[in-house]
């Protein structure tokens, strides 16, 4: 059997680059898209270790760079199976000193970013039945202060998860991952790299005992990636230790 081809956005670092080596330990050929080229080649050297890989330094945000790494993508593959929409970042900030380009960037990465690699990914995924996994967040449902931008950016990508599944089905089924608290420290790029300082008290809190980490998320992704969830499109997986249903009391 050939191969499916999944390209991963954000695949330099944390959840994208976990997700990278798990997909390409279980046969996939994967396209790591990362803006950021020192973290980008740090993972590729990893995954390649794995199976076939290759990466593609890409903005998610700028229109012309992903039609470019898409295309270079099935230029040399020959095609796209699968989109997994990582790439995001969060800028933390009261309200009032957030600025209009700061707001942008987040919007930009998380949201636009999302709907462009969608964009140009379609035309390949429709005739190979593929499958779209966007990240979203559990802060498009619970707030900590100063996540205006990164909060509406993971609920509009929420929101567009259900309407491109009503517009590419029963093409291409599309769904969207919320992740709590998960540790991506072992995932950075070596340079920026730091110990996680997690108390027992982060992993009680959570009601299955313990901070997730990005292994969690990239079997998720997998499952509904795979034939095993061909009857699912335009839902929303929860993936955060059950903090969401635990009543908190001072």
């Amino acid at each position: 059997m050939e191969k499916p081809i999944v390209i991963i956005t954000g695949a330099g670092q944390g959840i994208g680059r976990a997700t990278a080596g798990y997909l390409a330990e279980r046969n996939y050929r994967v396209a790591l898209l990362e803006r950021d080229a020192e973290a980008g080649r740090e993972a590729l050297a990893e995954v390649e270790q794995l199976g076939e890989a290759m990466f593609v330094e890409t903005d998610v945000a700028r229109e012309e760079e992903v039609r470019r790494a898409v295309s270079k993508v099935a230029e040399r593959w020959g095609g796209v199976n699968y989109l997994v929409n990582n790439a995001g970042f969060a800028i933390n900030k009261p309200l009032e000193e957030l600025s209009l380009e700061e707001w942008n960037a987040v919007i930009g990465t998380n949201l636009t970013g999302a709907f462009l690699c969608s964009k140009y990914c379609a035309s390949h995924l429709r005739p190979r039945h593929g499958a779209i996994v966007n990240l979203s967040s559990v802060r498009r449902m619970m707030a900590e202060p100063h996540i205006e931008a990164y909060a509406a950016a993971k609920g509009g990508v929420h929101s567009l998860t259900q309407a491109m599944a009503i517009s590419l089905g029963p093409e291409v089924r599309v769904n969207s991952v919320s992740p709590g608290w998960i540790d991506v420290t072992p995932w950075q790029k070596e340079s920026a790299r730091q110990p996680a300082e997690l108390r027992p008290a982060d992993h009680a809190q959570h009601p299955v005992g313990r901070v997730g980490v990005p292994q969690d998320i990239a079997a998720m992704i997998h499952y509904l990636l795979s034939d095993r969830s061909g009857f699912i499109t335009g839902q929303d997986f929860v993936i955060d230790g059950g903090m969401l249903r635990k009543m908190i009391y001072v």
